[in-house]
């Protein structure tokens, strides 16, 4: 990674280190997540999820996922899962992810491009209004089914 912007990719393949570097990064995101490598498979071969990442010394060192989908009301997208590495915070890879994805948004014609965060994440937020992303009144619900056996 140069001095300038990283370059952003979209993974279409897995490899071990691949699976190892998200997996290392899943855990950064998330305590409660688990990583499941097929799941990963799952995300880089569907049609409307698409896992972009940043690269420095040929390791993942930051992720976000895209979802795009068709509704009535027009073509809508969401990002999920922004995670940079804690090595390697503060170096603009968060932004060029999200600035990717704004790009992607306006190529493909969608209508709105939401991702949501938790209040507490106060310079988070200054990121995501920095790239172009605009507070909303509005209030997010989550129903979770029950663990299946």
């Amino acid at each position: 990674m140069s001095e300038s912007s990283p370059a952003v990719e979209v993974l279409s393949s897995v490899t071990d280190d691949d699976a190892a570097d998200v997996a290392r990064l899943l855990a950064q995101l998330s305590k409660s997540a688990t990583f499941d490598r097929s799941r990963l498979e799952a995300i880089v071969a569907h049609d409307a999820t698409e896992l972009l990442v940043v690269r420095y010394a040929d390791r993942i060192v930051g992720t976000a996922t895209l979802v795009t989908f068709p509704l009535p009301t027009g073509l809508r997208g969401h990002v999920d899962d922004v995670v940079v590495d804690e090595a390697m915070r503060g170096r603009g890879i968060a932004r060029t992810l999200l600035m990717r994805m704004t790009e992607i948004a306006n190529e493909r014609g969608l209508r709105t491009l939401d991702l949501t965060s938790r209040p507490s994440r106060e310079s988070a937020l200054r990121l995501y209004e920095s790239v172009g992303f605009v507070r909303r009144e509005t209030n997010v619900l989550r129903f979770t089914p029950p663990a299946h056996p």
